[in-house]
């Protein structure tokens, strides 16, 4: 199943974007129509998207949609690509997410089905299921949560007291803590003379078969792109997961851990208590963090890093001894 969370405005004509943002087009025709707004990893023919300044990628073949840049970045181009050239990037991303999305009207989500509640579900009464929403068998909701619109639950899933669900597709087998906040708006917003303006958040949260959530955790949705936990992966309680990071299979984070927004991390990652991972970073398979350490560049696979910011584990003890014994 593949749920709507927002509604999608396009398709959406080269004259609309003009009236919204200062640019300057390149290799389009005002007629040119944009049926989705996405990020560059989904970019193909008919969508718009967007590069900051940095990075572009000379390994990475543009050649579909339109993209967003600066003059800076265009340079850089060797090819054909189509180009709306600002200013601002950033300005600019923020104010057309809201001229390709909204979010659902209250009426709107009345009109979607009843919620379908499987066999052998326990659902306190104190719990809110809203309309659209799918839950499985066997699927445990204490007091106090709410599964939002459209949501999908699957099978033998736990959620404990005063968790709030939107925007998510959950898998089978997955424990959700207390008071945890899964699929809400990411940190995401562009700048501008005291009058901060959100990128609307387009992305769902999902959390493959056998995820653990503790208590008090917190996993944003994507922008422009999902977030994703991937299975049997157990974050501790107090952690957070910011916007469109990725997280590979059988990942364990200790308390109070934060990966830091688009992230990617590897398959069996360990990181100890307090431990920070940069946002846009890349983190290979296999990679010990110790705790309180701040990962601060791309680490290759079988890494061990401790310190910050983070660096070989026998070199920074070694560093330390030097200077402590």
């Amino acid at each position: 199943m593949n749920p709507s969370f927002f509604k999608n405005l396009g398709p959406i004509n080269v004259t609309t974007i003009k009236k919204h943002i200062d640019c300057d087009v390149h290799g389009l025709s005002d007629e040119t129509n944009f049926v989705d707004f996405s990020s560059i990893q989904t970019l193909k023919k008919n969508t718009l998207s967007f590069l900051v300044d940095g990075e572009f990628s000379t390994k990475t073949k543009y050649n579909e949609g339109t993209i967003i840049c600066s003059d800076s970045t265009r340079k850089k181009f060797n090819g054909d690509n189509a180009l709306i050239l600002v200013k601002d990037v950033q300005l600019s991303v923020a104010i057309l997410s809201h001229v390709f999305y909204r979010s659902f009207h209250s009426d709107e989500i009345d009109e979607l089905h009843k919620p379908i509640i499987g066999s052998n579900c326990k659902i306190a009464n104190t719990a809110i299921i809203e309309n659209g929403a799918v839950i499985g068998k066997n699927v445990n909701i204490a007091h106090g949560c709410v599964v939002g619109f459209n949501s999908i639950i699957g099978d033998n899933t736990s959620i404990d007291c005063n968790s709030i669900i939107t925007n998510s597709i959950i898998a089978e087998k997955v424990k959700i803590g207390r008071n945890c906040s899964i699929g809400q708006q990411g940190f995401g917003f562009a700048m501008i003379n005291g009058n901060n303006i959100n990128i609307f958040h387009k992305g769902r949260v999902i959390l493959q078969t056998g995820v653990n959530i503790g208590s008090m955790c917190t996993v944003d949705r994507g922008s422009f792109k999902d977030t994703v936990i991937g299975e049997n992966t157990f974050f501790d309680n107090l952690c957070h997961i910011a916007h469109n990071v990725t997280v590979g299979n059988n990942c364990a984070f200790a308390a109070m851990s934060g990966i830091a927004g688009s992230a990617t991390i590897g398959n069996n990652v360990m990181a100890g208590g307090q431990s920070g991972i940069a946002g846009h970073l890349n983190i290979g398979n296999n990679v010990k963090i110790a705790a309180q350490s701040g990962v601060l560049t791309d680490l290759n696979d079988n890494k061990s890093v401790m310190g910050h910011p983070a660096i070989n584990k026998f070199q920074y003890i070694k560093n330390y001894k030097k200077i402590y014994d």
